[in-house]
């Protein structure tokens, strides 16, 4: 069985901006092994929402090569689901509706969807939510939608840009323990992209930081805990200071000037 492997060998990207050619990701190899939890850090303008962007298809590679459990990305697909930091939802449909959006596009038969998509409102504690509107919720609320609708046509692998950026601190820090929650029931392979240094490290298995533009791989941290503890426990883990200050300063010497 396929397993949400991801192999990217080499890549590059250059937008042509008419007479100027900006060149985003340079020479980037890195592999995500199937199930595995990896943040992306690093400076803005590396190149990291790019290269979510290649992964989920929307853009072409320029050079190099990016694949999914041996097949090369041609364009978007079902087996990659993207959640975004401004949620997307679509204004005139209600919770219910924006979930079994996927599914619709699928031709799964109506009972069918509607079942699918309340396994996933469930998971999200959205219950009850069914019919409300976009507009109805905060956005915390907003995003869980975002994330049932994504899981309901159960890709294998989750891109994620951002997608607690705007959100206050408690209510992050619910999601990203929500989103742990999940990852460790569906198995999921989870690119995340984060500015933020403790975020990456409290959810990841590894953090991969990238060099200033453009971007490329510059080292990978890797994070081993114990995931059966809580929050208070983890953060306070010499394990867990000591690794995020690798990554802080790993990143911070990509942030400053020449002199």
């Amino acid at each position: 069985m396929n397993d949400g492997k991801v192999t990217i060998e080499k890549l590059g990207k250059v937008y042509d901006d008419g007479p100027e050619k900006t060149k985003a990701i340079k020479d980037l190899t890195f592999e995500i092994a199937g199930g595995e939890f990896v943040s992306i850090v690093g400076p803005s303008g590396c190149g990291k929402s790019s290269l979510l962007y290649l992964l989920a298809g929307f853009l072409e590679t320029t050079s190099g090569s990016i694949t999914v459990d041996g097949n090369p990305i041609d364009g978007p697909g079902t087996d990659r689901g993207v959640v975004f930091q401004d949620y997307a939802l679509f204004p005139w449909r209600t919770v219910l509706k924006n979930v079994t959006y996927g599914l619709e596009q699928k031709g799964m038969p109506k009972e069918e969807r509607r079942s699918t998509a309340q396994r996933y409102i469930d998971m999200m504690d959205l219950s009850g939510f069914e019919d409300r509107y976009p507009k109805e919720l905060s956005g915390g609320m907003k995003q869980r939608v975002a994330i049932a609708r994504t899981l309901a046509y159960d890709p294998k692998i989750l891109l994620m840009d951002e997608p607690f950026g705007a959100l206050d601190q408690p209510l992050r820090e619910s999601l990203q323990d929500q989103l742990l929650d999940i990852w460790k029931e569906l198995e999921k392979t989870v690119v995340f992209i984060t500015h933020d240094v403790e975020e990456a490290v409290y959810l990841s298995e590894r953090v991969m930081i990238m060099t200033s533009h453009p971007g490329t791989k510059k080292t990978v941290v890797p994070f081993d805990i114990d995931r059966s503890l809580n929050r208070e426990e983890i953060i306070t883990t010499d394990e867990f200071i000591s690794t995020k200050n690798t990554v802080w300063m790993s990143l911070r010497e990509e942030t400053q000037p020449e002199v």
